[in-house]
């Protein structure tokens, strides 16, 4: 059996691409549609007892979703001081956290660039390695690339969206 050697882009990779973008989409379209939807007193309550609130929530996915852009070797964070709240803290008392109107700001610039970041990327530099993993392991783990990255965080994007659709229900 012949092993495909070119380096130019299938059709069925850019299909695959596009797939996951198109789902990265949605993902980013269902909360923005729950977060417009939200009033600020439910976004502030806790999803369940002892647990995150949705503006957590919120500022969680933008670090997160930041960590992306040089993660994927695409720039530096657009808001690094949104790790230090937002990753490893859960709704500590007394952590200082941007207003929500705030990140609601972030949260559409940040999808905008990643949008325009996603949609200039070619085609073959998705299957390439991504910078928390070293050329050596990547030779041993090629699925370890960039494109698994994006699904990765458009999961995690969908678990946070399961937590915050308990706050609509909340009354």
């Amino acid at each position: 059996m012949e092993t495909q050697t070119s380096t130019k882009p299938t059709a069925e990779k850019e299909l695959f691409i596009k797939m996951v973008i198109s789902n990265w989409e949605l993902q980013n379209a269902r909360v923005n549609k729950l977060i417009s939807k939200l009033t600020d007193e439910q976004l502030s309550t806790p999803t369940a007892p002892d647990r995150n609130t949705g503006v957590w929530i919120l500022g969680h996915l933008i670090a997160v979703n930041d960590g992306m852009i040089p993660l994927l070797g695409l720039g530096e964070k657009l808001y690094p001081e949104l790790e230090a709240p937002f990753i490893g803290e859960a709704n500590k008392p007394g952590v200082a956290v941007p207003p929500l109107a705030e990140l609601k700001q972030k949260w559409e610039q940040l999808n905008a660039k990643l949008t325009q970041y996603f949609t200039a990327l070619p085609a073959e530099e998705w299957f390439t390695r991504h910078n928390s993993i070293s050329p050596e392991d990547f030779a041993k783990e090629p699925h370890r690339n960039k494109l698994n990255i994006l699904i990765n965080r458009t999961n995690h994007q969908s678990y946070h969206l399961g937590q915050l659709v308990y706050l609509d229900k909340k009354q």
